[in-house]
C-alpha cells in the first residue's frame, strides 16, 4: 500500500519542533476501501490543516454547504471540522494522544464525514503520531534498599521502573546509575518489553565503613531531545540475616474473568527462605511502586500468598495487569524477594450491543425509488472476539433493508413502494445481536416520515348523480350538490369543481347551468321548460391543486319534471281551433244518440297534466245534448221534438287533470232543419260507391299499418320479456300512463318509439288515432345496467298500475298484462 506524502504547515511551531517533524514525521493520507486516512503529531495547535478533504474524496468545494457536509467521531468529542469555503479539514482542539490511546502502539481516531443530496458516508481515520512530550518518571521518588553486610558479590535488588506515556523511540530507553564503588546497574528485559533496572552487588559490603549508600537512578527516553527523569536510592548496610526470599517464579502468569465477584482467588505465590526460625518466616506484600488501581483491584493475603479480588473487574476497561510482589521475612536485618505478576482479565459477553444512528432523512418522498438511502446506521459493543460482533436486522414486513457497508456500518434503504396514504409514518424498529453466547441484543426505533406526492386523482362519491328538477324551477337555485375526496395531503388533497364544456340542443351546457368551484353545489341558469327540454347531462370534472394536478370526471343526469303549465288546446273542430264559433247542422229527425259532432283537444304537458276530460257547462237545453267526457262526442239525449229551438248553443269546458288544473272551452252552434239526412249515412254511401283507385289506397294503406302494428308489438314483446327476465336486479321494470282512465276501443294504433340518443335510454309506447283519445307509456332504461332493465322516470304523481293494465287491454287486446310487486309481464 502506497502512501502519498504531504507537507505540513508548521507556523504556529517553535522552530525547533518544525526541524525536528521536518526530518522525523510526515503527514500521509489514503484512501483503503473507502476509507481516507491522515497522520498528523499530536498537540497541532488549532487552525492547523490535515488536508484538503475535499480534494481527496473527490467533492466538489461549491457545493459542500449545499449538501451540508458534516462531521462526526466515535471519540465524542470534536477534534476536527471542516472549511466549507476551501474544503479542508483543520484542526478544532489539541490533541494528547496519551490521553487518547494510552500506551497503545497505534493511535487511530475514526471519523465519519456524511453528505447529502444525495446520501453518502465516507469514513476517514486520523492517526495520531506520538511526540516526545513526556519525560520518564518513577512513582517513588526516594526507594530505600536494606542489604546484609554478609551478602555475597552478585546479589540482584529489582528496582522500580519508570513510566513513561510515550510510546515507541520515545519511551523509556535506557537506565543509568551514578557513579560508586559497590554496584552496578543491569536492566532485565521482559518479554511485553518492559525494562526492569536491577542493582547488582559488586563488591561486599562493610557497615563499620559506610552504613549507608546514597544512589541516584536516572531514566532516559529515545527521544530527540532526550528526556529523563531521577530516582533516589538509598542502601542501608544490615547486619545478619544473610538469606533473602526466593520466589519459585519470577513472573507469575494466569487469567481470571471480568465477571468475578470479589473474594475470588487468583493465584498463589510461594516464596522459600533459607533461613530458620523468624529469619525464614515469610510475608508477602505488594510493591511499593504499585499503583492504587491495582490496591483497588486485588488483594493479597500476607501469610499464604494468594492472590484475590478485590474490586469489579472490566475488561474493556484494562485487559491486562501486571504487578511486582514483594515477599520479605521477619529476621534483622530484614530480607526481601520480588517477582512479577500478571493477570489477563477474559472477556464475557456483559455489553449489549449499541446502535447509533449517524444521518437520518425525514420526512422521505413516497414516490422514492427502491434504493433511496433513508439512514446511516453504525453498530458497536465494547466487548470482543464474538463477543463484540454486533448483526443488525429489521422488523418483518417492512418497506426498508439494511445494506452493509464497512466495520459495522449500514445504510438503511427503501426495498420496495411507499404509500403516504396507507402508511404515514413508519416505526423502522432495528435489533442489534452480538455472536456471544448467550447472545445480547438491543433494539432501536427509528421514525421514518412519508412526504405526500400527488398521486391519488380525486374520487367523486357516485360515479354518476341523478338530479329531478321541476320545470319552471327558479333560476340561481341549487339543483344538486356533488362531492369528491383525495386522500393525498396538503395542496395535493384540495379540489376544485369545473363542468366540461358539452352540447344541449346545440347550446353549451354552461348556458344552462354553473358550478361553486370550492363545494361542487350546482345552480340552474334560469328555469327549464318541460315542453322544450326532458333530459340533459353535466359532465363535471374534480381537480386538485398538487403541481401535476390529477382529475376525474362524474356524470349528472338531470330530469325535468313536468308542471302543469299548458292549458287543453282545441284542434278539431278546425274553426273552434282558430278561436272562431263552430257552426254546425242537424236534422230535427235525429234519434237519440245522434253524433252531432265530435271536440278533440290536445295538451302539451305529459302524464296526469295531459289527461283531458270534456264537459258541458252550458247548453241552450242541457236535456238535448251531452258530451262524452273522454271522448268529446257529443251526442243528442233523446229525439228532437218540434218544441225544441231552431238554433241550439252549447258550451263545451275542455280541462286537464293536472294541479292546479288547467282548462279552454269552445262554444258549438248548431241549427236543426228539416230534411237533412245523416251524416253518416252519405259518409257510408260513398264509402260504398266503387272506385278502382280508392281500393287501391286503402289496400296500400292496410299493408302499412299491419306491418308496422307487428314490428311494434314484437318489440314490445322483447322489452317486456327482457324486463321480467332481469326482475332480480335492482332496477325493476315499471311503466307510466298518460292518459285518462276510460279506455275501452280496441281500435287502436299502438306506437313504440326507441329513444337511445345518449346514456339515458326510453322507449314511449302510443296509441290512439285523432278521433280517439291519446295515451302514452313511457319505459326507460337506466344507464348503469347491464342488462337494459326498466327504471321509471320519477312522476309527478302517483300511478295506478291498474289503470295501466286496462290501457294495455285496450291497446293490445290479443295480449294478456298481469300486474305484481310494480312488475308488469305480458302474455301473447
Amino acid at each position: 500500500m502506497g502512501y502519498t506524502e504531504r507537507e505540513m504547515m508548521w507556523n504556529r511551531l517553535p522552530t525547533w519542533q518544525v526541524f525536528l517533524w521536518w526530518h522525523h514525521f510526515f503527514l500521509l493520507w489514503t484512501t483503503i476501501d473507502g476509507q481516507t486516512r491522515y497522520s498528523i503529531p499530536e498537540e497541532l495547535k488549532q487552525g492547523s490543516v490535515v488536508g484538503n478533504i475535499a480534494k481527496d474524496l473527490g467533492l466538489v468545494v461549491s457545493e459542500l454547504h449545499r449538501r451540508k457536509l458534516r462531521l462526526t467521531s466515535e471519540a465524542g468529542k470534536q477534534y476536527f471540522s471542516v472549511d466549507l469555503g476551501k474544503g479542508e479539514l483543520v484542526v478544532t482542539d489539541k490533541i494528547d494522544r496519551e490521553e487518547m490511546c494510552g500506551q497503545k502502539p497505534s493511535c487511530l481516531l475514526p471519523l465519519e464525514l456524511v453528505i447529502d443530496n444525495p446520501l453518502q458516508l465516507h469514513r476517514v481515520e486520523i492517526e495520531i503520531q506520538d511526540t516526545n512530550d513526556n519525560s520518564p518518571s518513577f512513582l517513588t521518588k526516594e526507594k530505600v534498599v536494606k542489604i546484609a553486610e554478609l551478602v555475597n558479590p552478585g546479589a540482584r535488588f529489582p528496582l522500580e521502573s519508570a513510566q513513561d506515556p510515550d510510546v515507541g523511540v520515545n519511551s523509556v530507553r535506557s537506565y543509568m546509575l551514578t557513579k560508586n564503588d559497590n554496584f552496578k546497574l543491569t536492566v532485565k528485559n521482559h518479554k511485553d518489553g518492559r525494562k526492569i533496572p536491577e542493582l547488582v552487588l559488586e563488591k561486599p559490603l562493610d557497615r563499620e565503613k559506610m552504613p549507608v549508600h546514597n544512589l541516584i537512578l536516572t531514566a532516559v527516553d529515545g527521544g530527540d531531545p532526550v528526556r529523563s527523569g531521577t530516582s533516589e536510592i538509598t542502601v542501608i548496610v544490615l547486619d545478619i540475616n544473610d538469606n533473602a526470599p526466593q520466589f519459585e517464579k519470577q513472573v507469575y502468569e494466569t487469567n481470571v474473568s471480568e465477571k468475578a465477584t470479589p473474594g475470588t482467588e487468583i493465584l498463589h505465590v510461594k516464596a522459600t527462605d533459607a533461613d530458620e526460625g523468624v529469619n525464614g518466616e515469610i510475608e508477602y506484600f505488594f510493591a511499593e511502586q504499585t499503583s492504587d488501581l491495582i490496591l483497588s483491584l486485588f488483594a493479597i493475603e500476607s501469610s499464604t500468598g494468594t492472590i484475590v479480588v478485590r474490586g469489579n473487574l472490566d475488561h474493556e476497561t484494562n485487559s491486562l495487569h501486571r504487578f511486582d510482589i514483594t515477599a520479605k521475612d521477619k529476621g534483622n536485618p530484614q530480607m526481601d524477594g520480588h517477582c512479577g505478576i500478571e493477570i489477563k482479565i477474559l472477556d464475557i459477553n456483559d455489553n449489549n450491543p449499541e446502535i447509533i444512528v449517524t444521518s437520518l432523512t425525514s420526512p422521505v418522498p413516497e414516490d422514492s425509488a427502491v434504493g433511496t438511502v433513508i439512514a446511516l446506521i453504525s453498530a458497536k459493543d465494547p466487548d470482543s472476539g464474538d463477543n463484540g460482533k454486533v448483526m443488525l436486522t429489521l422488523s418483518p414486513k417492512s418497506p426498508f433493508k439494511l445494506n452493509p457497508s464497512v466495520s459495522n456500518h449500514y445504510s438503511l434503504v427503501t426495498n420496495g413502494r411507499l404509500d403516504r396514504e396507507k402508511n404515514a409514518q413508519y416505526r423502522v424498529k432495528i435489533s442489534a445481536s452480538d455472536s456471544g453466547n448467550p447472545a445480547l441484543t438491543s433494539e432501536k426505533i427509528i421514525l421514518v416520515e412519508l412526504s405526500d406526492v400527488n398521486d391519488n386523482p380525486p374520487v367523486f362519491s357516485k360515479p354518476s348523480y341523478l338530479i329531478y328538477v321541476k320545470e319552471n324551477h327558479p333560476p340561481g337555485k341549487i339543483l344538486c350538490s356533488v362531492s369528491a375526496t383525495d386522500p393525498d395531503a396538503g395542496e395535493n388533497a384540495k379540489v376544485s369543481y369545473s363542468i366540461l364544456d358539452s352540447k344541449v340542443q346545440d347550446v353549451s351546457v354552461s348556458s344552462y347551468v354553473y358550478i361553486n368551484s370550492d363545494n361542487g353545489s350546482i345552480y340552474s341558469m334560469h328555469s327549464f321548460d318541460y315542453e322544450k327540454l326532458k333530459v340533459f347531462q353535466i359532465q363535471v370534472q374534480a381537480k386538485d391543486q398538487g403541481s401535476l394536478s390529477l382529475s376525474s370526471n362524474a356524470t349528472v343526469h338531470v330530469f325535468i319534471l313536468d308542471q302543469n303549465d299548458n292549458a287543453p288546446a282545441v284542434i278539431y273542430p278546425s274553426s273552434a281551433a282558430m278561436g272562431s264559433l263552430s257552426h254546425q247542422r242537424m236534422p230535427r229527425s235525429a234519434k237519440a244518440g245522434h253524433l252531432v259532432t265530435k271536440v278533440t283537444a290536445v295538451d302539451a304537458d305529459s302524464g296526469h297534466n295531459a289527461w283531458i276530460s270534456y264537459r258541458l257547462a252550458e247548453a241552450t237545453d242541457a236535456s238535448l245534448f251531452t258530451v262524452n267526457l273522454y271522448t268529446g262526442e257529443v251526442r243528442t239525449k233523446r229525439a228532437v221534438s218540434e218544441q225544441d229551438d231552431s238554433s241550439q248553443r252549447l258550451l263545451i269546458e275542455i280541462r286537464d287533470d293536472g294541479e292546479p288544473i288547467q282548462s279552454s272551452t269552445v262554444t258549438v252552434s248548431i241549427i236543426l232543419e228539416d230534411g237533412l239526412r245523416e251524416p253518416i249515412l252519405d259518409l257510408q254511401h260513398k264509402a260504398a260507391e266503387p272506385s278502382k283507385k280508392t281500393g287501391r289506397i286503402t289496400l296500400y294503406l292496410i299493408l302499412s299499418l299491419a306491418s308496422v302494428s307487428v314490428l311494434s308489438l314484437l318489440t314490445f314483446l322483447i322489452l317486456a320479456v327482457k324486463c321480467i327476465r332481469n326482475s332480480r336486479s335492482s332496477s325493476t321494470c315499471c311503466m307510466r300512463r298518460t292518459d285518462s282512465d276510460d279506455y275501452k276501443n280496441p281500435n287502436r294504433n299502438l306506437q313504440i318509439q326507441l329513444n337511445t340518443d345518449g346514456p339515458i335510454k326510453y322507449v314511449e309506447v302510443l296509441g290512439g288515432d285523432m278521433l280517439s283519445q291519446s295515451q302514452s307509456f313511457r319505459s326507460c332504461m337506466s344507464p348503469m345496467s347491464e342488462y337494459s332493465d326498466f327504471t321509471l322516470i320519477k312522476p309527478s304523481s302517483t300511478t295506478d298500475f291498474k289503470e295501466v293494465i286496462s290501457v294495455l287491454d285496450a291497446s293490445l287486446p290479443d295480449s294478456t298484462w298481469t300486474f305484481e310487486s310494480q312488475q308488469v309481464s305480458i302474455e301473447y
